[in-house]
């Protein structure tokens, strides 16, 4: 038992030496004065270094001013409602009945947004031996009410045939379902008498580039105006079909055949007069827009 003590004292003899000497080195190392008046600090203490200065600093976020891409990489450029032109010739074409060679023409343009725009319409008939069977302008004020119809207000005046007269017009176009093109308005002329006008269409697609179009226009008087040869009701109808070969949207040849007939008491009043109530051609003509 005692030789066992013994060995312990003994082996705690060099520990007791080791910790009294790092106490004794610890007491003789010189201390560095504190400047705040705290407790002294070693010799080789450091102060922490100073933090880094702030960089420019990087945009999170994207700021809706003008200017160019690069500069708003936020910003996307809508043309939206923005003003647009077009010309659209649906009828340039030749006819030929037998008897008589006509050249007839029905185009638009029209200038403007999306919801409004500045409509002109004119159609007529050029007869080759150089005279104007027809020739009318319209010019309207057009108004988007939804996805395919718009509103039109204006005014119609006709140069040909008789004497020239003007209408008040109004009325509506678009796209009715099963995709047939519609057009219909109503009009009343510098002397009262009002009637309406009735075009439809449609195209039938038989590839990309050929497409069938019939097509079908009427007229309703709803008085008797016995020095332009109308009668109160169904005037005439006119009813053509057109093949076409698109070369391009822009620009379509077509030939196709086109029959007209006056009706009810408009057809007595052109067979009084000796004219002819009914004319069926061959036409031949192209659709074009730019």
């Amino acid at each position: 038992m005692k030789t066992l003590i013994l060995g312990s004292m003994l082996c705690c003899i060099p520990t007791l030496a080791l910790a009294q000497e790092s106490m004794h080195m610890h007491h003789d190392m010189p201390m560095q004065a504190s400047d705040d008046g705290t407790k002294p600090k070693p010799a080789d203490y450091h102060s922490p270094a100073k933090p880094t200065p702030e960089g420019q600093q990087i945009r999170k976020y994207a700021v809706d001013d003008e200017g160019a891409p690069q500069e708003n990489f936020d910003v996307v450029s809508m043309h939206d409602n923005e003003p647009f032109f077009q010309v659209i010739a649906d009828r340039l074409e030749y006819r030929n009945n037998g008897d008589n060679e006509v050249v007839l023409w029905d185009a638009d343009a029209w200038y403007g947004a999306d919801y409004n725009k500045l409509y002109l319409e004119s159609e007529g008939e050029w007869n080759t031996n150089g005279t104007t069977e027809s020739a009318q302008l319209e010019v309207f004020w057009n108004h988007t009410i939804t996805t395919y119809w718009d509103t039109q207000l204006g005014l119609r005046h006709d140069f040909k045939p008789e004497q020239s007269r003007s209408f008040l017009a109004a009325g509506v176009q678009g796209m009715a379902p099963y995709v047939f093109e519609v057009d219909a308005t109503a009009y009343v002329s510098e002397d009262g008498d009002p009637s309406a006008v009735l075009e439809l269409e449609r195209d039938f697609y038989f590839t990309q580039r050929i497409a069938l179009q019939p097509r079908m226009e009427t007229e309703f008087a709803f008085t008797d105006v016995p020095e332009y040869n109308v009668g109160a009701g169904f005037t005439n109808i006119e009813a053509g079909l057109r093949l076409r070969y698109e070369i391009s949207r822009k620009f379509a040849p077509y030939v196709g055949v086109s029959w007209e007939q006056a009706l009810g008491e408009s057809k007595h009043m052109i067979e009084t007069a000796g004219e002819d109530s009914s004319n069926t051609a061959f036409v031949a003509g192209m659709k074009l827009w730019f």
